[in-house]
């Protein structure tokens, strides 16, 4: 188990847009072992690699229904619309109301390099947007309504 440092608001690299994976070598499998460690150590339900400070696009995420890993990923449908409370592992004590769609699906590639597509509703679709905002340099307190 290997847990790596997560970044807090106001380190530059979680204001930068994230890179694509061109490859997935052993450097990648370690850096999606450490992100899983690392977000079950903090009680997260989703952690990207720029919250550990690798501007890689790579995302980990697990609701309570077993871990996702996204590498590359990419929102390809969205439907409805629902309003909850958001927080962040790199925004720790705020929270706010942020509108995210009700139905998300992303394409992304597996830890052996295989397309995958996967579709979640309410958390999950809440989750893959806000993840996903990270590697796009987003925080969710850009979106927080007034």
């Amino acid at each position: 188990m290997a847990l790596r440092q997560i970044v807090q608001i106001g380190e530059p690299v979680l204001r930068k847009k994230s890179k694509k994976v061109e490859k997935i070598d052993k450097k990648i499998i370690q850096l999606l072992d450490d992100m899983a460690d690392t977000m079950y150590d903090a009680d997260g339900v989703g952690l990207a690699a720029p919250q550990v400070g690798i501007l890689k696009r790579v995302v980990v995420i697990d609701i309570g229904e077993g871990l996702i890993e996204l590498i590359n990923p990419e929102i390809i449908e969205t439907s409805g619309e629902q309003t909850d409370s958001e927080g962040c592992l790199s925004v720790v004590g705020r929270s706010g109301e942020v509108t995210r769609p009700y139905l998300v699906k992303v394409r992304a590639l597996n830890r052996e390099g295989q397309v995958i597509e996967i579709e979640g509703e309410d958390l999950l679709a809440r989750a893959f947007c806000h993840e996903i905002d990270h590697l796009e340099g987003i925080l969710f307190v850009d979106k927080i309504e007034d």
